[in-house]
């Protein structure tokens, strides 16, 4: 359960508060932290494989557990060397320092008497640290950086801002992260992802009522894991059910400039188990579809000149019939009256690319949260900011955009991104822990509507006892990520097309 809990600063120091109330001694929770830290180095750097490392000592308690992980490797036969720029630290830090001065490890001042080393621990600052680097502190990082050496940082690289990822003036680039204890916001926040390497959380043992004490159960930012993935998808089915007990799902979607991004969003909700689906599309389209998709009903609607949605038929204007409307995709700006009337729809809805378009130009937002039903919004960063140009994106921090956002609109925000965020309006939010640059072509996002559509719509019509939208929903972003990692490891990051990305969905599970 605490491998999904994210924490900010302030909060992994009032579970550390905690722990020390109790009677761990923060000695002792230093040297059990550090020596963590010293087995990870040894297994992922050996001593047969490398033998000189440099070791970047900071004024605090990251210092600290720097200076035992310098002391662990001279102890196992390394060859260590201490740069210390600042000369005042703090009185445990300090302690280490004598002590791994009467062990004869050399220290120094200038970060240039580690350019020889093959590794280099860094551990100037942990998580906490909200001033900038300047000054001397800036050139050893910038000096540091330049080598193109393997870097191992402590908690966090030095100079990112724990709870949004902002760079403070300059950041170590590590190779590797330990994230000690608790993950930490950073490693969600996009921004800080070219800084962190390899991340990896060492846990060093943090009571869970220790933790429940400083965050409120369920915890309001959390991971979904594998573990948690697994639980929830693929939904179960009965013995005895049939096509509409599994969800009916209507898409919207489509126009002839951008056929395509139809046929991705069924794709991707056919790809969900979905029990039935329906299909609005431009007449002109519906030959495409049906070769492509002869298992789906197929809707042909009256079109624009220019081969947009120009009205519903009755089929797919009678709204009750469906367990979800999906709508959006390829729509063009032509679809207001579409858009408006799926607004006013009883069930639940999705919107995506133009539906959050003509969103933006309704000037509604503000009524979502009168719709009794759920809405789920799923913007890339750009349509955000047309939706929401009151949330500034304060330091590039997207976890509290998106809760702001999510809380303000009524609906479930999906922020899409190297780490997609996902938020209720309760002010809950998800965090998907992994991604792939491969996902960054056009359609991804189309595929992962319908996936999102499809799923949410099993949900509603009833044959599941978990009811958590916003789960499924980040569940959703995770199942797709994973498809992405998926295909990009068999096929590389540039062989990973939309419509490749939706075949890839099922093997997620197999």
């Amino acid at each position: 359960m605490l491998e999904q809990i994210i924490v900010s600063a302030e909060q992994m120091r009032q579970i550390e508060e905690q722990i020390f109330s109790a009677g761990m001694p923060v000695a002792a929770l230093m040297e059990k932290a550090a020596g963590l830290c010293a087995s990870r180095v040894q297994s992922l750097y050996p001593l047969s494989e490398i033998k000189k490392v440099g070791i970047l000592v900071g004024p605090g308690h990251n210092g600290g557990d720097a200076l035992v992980v310098a002391r662990e490797l001279h102890l196992a036969g390394y060859q260590v060397k201490i740069c210390r720029p600042l000369s005042k630290l703090k009185d445990l830090t300090n302690t280490h320092a004598n002590y791994a001065a009467s062990l004869k490890i050399p220290f120094f001042e200038e970060i240039e008497t580690l350019e020889d080393c093959e590794l280099i621990i860094d551990g100037l600052f942990g998580f906490g640290n909200e001033r900038s680097l300047e000054g001397k502190l800036a050139a050893i990082v910038n000096q540091l950086n330049s080598w193109s050496k393997s870097v191992v940082s402590i908690d966090l690289p030095s100079g990112i801002h724990t709870d949004t990822g902002k760079v403070l003036g300059t950041a170590v680039v590590a190779s590797h992260t330990f994230c000690l204890g608790l993950w930490k916001r950073a490693f969600f926040q996009d921004q800080a992802l070219a800084y962190l390497g390899k991340v990896e959380r060492l846990d060093f043992g943090i009571p869970p009522h220790i933790v429940w004490q400083v965050i409120p159960q369920p915890a309001p930012v959390q991971q979904i894991t594998k573990t948690l993935a697994q639980k929830l998808l693929p939904i179960p089915r009965p013995q005895v059910t049939h096509k509409y007990k599994q969800g009916h799902l209507l898409l919207i979607c489509g126009s002839h400039r951008y056929a395509g991004g139809t046929l991705l969003t069924a794709l991707g909700a056919r790809s969900s188990g979905v029990g039935m689906l329906s299909i609005a599309v431009p007449e002109s389209l519906k030959p495409i579809l049906v070769s492509h998709l002869p298992d789906a009903l197929t809707i042909g609607c009256p079109e624009t000149e220019s081969g947009a949605i120009a009205s519903l038929p009755d089929l797919a204007q009678d709204f009750s019939n469906y367990d979800l409307i999906a709508c959006g995709p390829g729509l063009t700006s032509e679809a207001k009256p579409i858009v408006e009337a799926v607004l006013k729809a009883e069930c639940p809805i999705v919107l995506d690319a133009d539906g959050l378009n003509i969103l933006a130009q309704l000037g509604t937002l503000s009524s979502l949260g009168k719709r009794k039903a759920t809405t789920v919004l799923t913007p890339h960063l750009g349509e955000f900011k047309r939706l929401f140009p009151d949330i500034e994106l304060t330091d590039g921090d997207r976890i509290t955009a998106v809760q702001t956002a999510a809380q303000q609109s009524g609906a479930i925000v999906l922020l899409k991104g190297a780490r997609t965020a996902i938020a209720n309006p309760n002010g809950s939010v998800w965090l998907i822990p992994e991604s792939t640059p491969a996902l960054a072509r056009g359609g991804s996002g189309d595929v992962l509507t319908g996936l999102i559509g499809g799923l949410m719509a099993q949900i509603e019509a009833g044959e599941s006892e978990f009811k958590e939208e916003v789960s499924i929903v980040a569940t959703a972003a995770w199942w797709h990520a994973q498809a992405g990692i998926l295909a990009a490891k068999q096929r590389t990051e540039l062989g990973v097309d939309a419509h490749t990305l939706s075949q890839y969905l099922i093997s997620v599970w197999q």
